[in-house]
């Protein structure tokens, strides 16, 4: 199982509500078995920057590849990009965790 998640911050916080619709477009692509979209708590001591996480699960590479290349995927960038300052995303397969 692949894991991807993408963490955003909005250009301005009047954004975030903004972002989180354009994400949530995601949610419907049929490729993912899980994904979810929500605002970050900001309960972190260290550090609380990101405004939204999306979290996906996905079978294999090829589901992850799908998802990308989905219409509603571009649509989702066309979306946000402008409201976003900054994206991280991070893809990692549950077999290459360290236990």
């Amino acid at each position: 199982m692949i894991r991807h998640i993408v963490f955003f911050t909005a250009s301005s916080k009047a954004h975030v509500d903004q972002i989180i619709d354009g994400l949530s477009v995601l949610t419907t692509i049929p490729h993912a078995r899980r994904l979810e979209v929500t605002r970050n708590r900001k309960t972190d001591q260290l550090g609380n920057d990101i405004d939204i996480v999306v979290y996906g699960e996905f079978d294999n590479e090829a589901e992850l590849a799908a998802y990308k290349a989905h219409e509603l995927y571009r649509e989702s960038i066309r979306r946000v990009r402008p409201l976003r300052e900054l994206r991280f995303a991070a893809d990692y397969s549950l077999a290459d965790v360290a236990s």
